[in-house]
């Protein structure tokens, strides 16, 4: 099978919905015993029982916060209890999200917290145990956002700019010891049933933009996560890959209108 996991330990932090549930569902289907982090416990206690379930190894982990203690202190306690850890990925995210006229400190630090802040905690958690066994993946969530503006989320372009950033200078140092870091970035991706993105009728406006002509799916990240933490990826480092359908090739969203005849 490709991308076989089988005897892998993961972690997922974000991992109760959407992308973060898809990438769990991914990696444990590909044989890695896969842990979920989540800020709220019922989605995560949900998903692990529904893919156990399945016959699939899952468990739950108790969300620590973003600060270095916490994550160093769950990460040491996950390995003391599985023996290893050669998955992590850092799906944990989001914005408050505001003008820059009406952004406050709090909103600013929530943004770079959970975003850029505990990818960092996580990583460093992560490396010691990784390194002892001379292998490690480390993944995460970044943004297109990174690379284009959006309004109201300039402090979230600024984060995941930064994890972007952080990822290629962590691979840079850690690429000697067996361990890769790398991050996807993902485009509109719909969200079925929450959000302002699970209507129809949004999906479809927002899909007109996009040249693929429709928004994407969270198995459309989990599928680029699992090939970044597999074996096969052994010489991908340093690197985000957009999954986007194309929504940052044109100049312009009428550009995609007037190729296609959608105007």
């Amino acid at each position: 099978m490709a991308f076989d996991l089988t005897g892998r330990v993961a972690l997922v932090t974000g991992g109760g919905r959407g992308i973060g549930a898809a990438a769990v569902t991914r990696l444990a289907e590909a044989g890695a015993c896969v842990a979920i982090c989540n800020r709220t416990p019922d989605p995560a206690a949900d998903l692990a029982g529904r893919l156990s379930a399945r016959g699939l190894s899952v468990r739950t982990v108790a969300w620590p916060g973003t600060g270095r203690a916490g994550l160093r202190a769950m990460v040491d306690g996950l390995v003391g209890e599985e023996g290893r850890l050669d998955i992590a990925v850092h799906n944990a995210g989001g914005c408050p999200w505001a003008s820059i006229d009406a952004l406050d400190e709090g909103q600013l630090g929530e943004a770079l917290d959970i975003n850029l802040s505990a990818f960092v905690w996580l990583v460093q958690a992560c490396a010691p145990h990784m390194r002892a066994r001379g292998f490690g993946r480390l993944l995460v969530t970044s943004s297109v956002s990174a690379r284009v503006a959006m309004g109201g989320g300039a402090h979230y372009s600024a984060a995941k700019a930064g994890v972007n950033a952080f990822v290629r200078g962590a691979a840079f140092e850690l690429a000697r010891d067996g361990i890769t870091v790398n991050g996807v970035e993902p485009g509109f991706i719909a969200k079925p049933g929450r959000g302002t993105l699970s209507t129809a009728e949004k999906q479809a406006a927002i899909g007109r933009h996009i040249p693929m002509g429709r928004m994407g799916e969270a198995d459309d990240i989990a599928f680029a996560m699992l090939y970044l933490a597999s074996a096969e990826a052994r010489y991908v480092t340093g690197q985000t890959i957009v999954v986007d359908g194309g929504s940052t090739l044109p100049e312009t969203g009428y550009a995609v209108e007037d190729r296609w005849g959608l105007s």
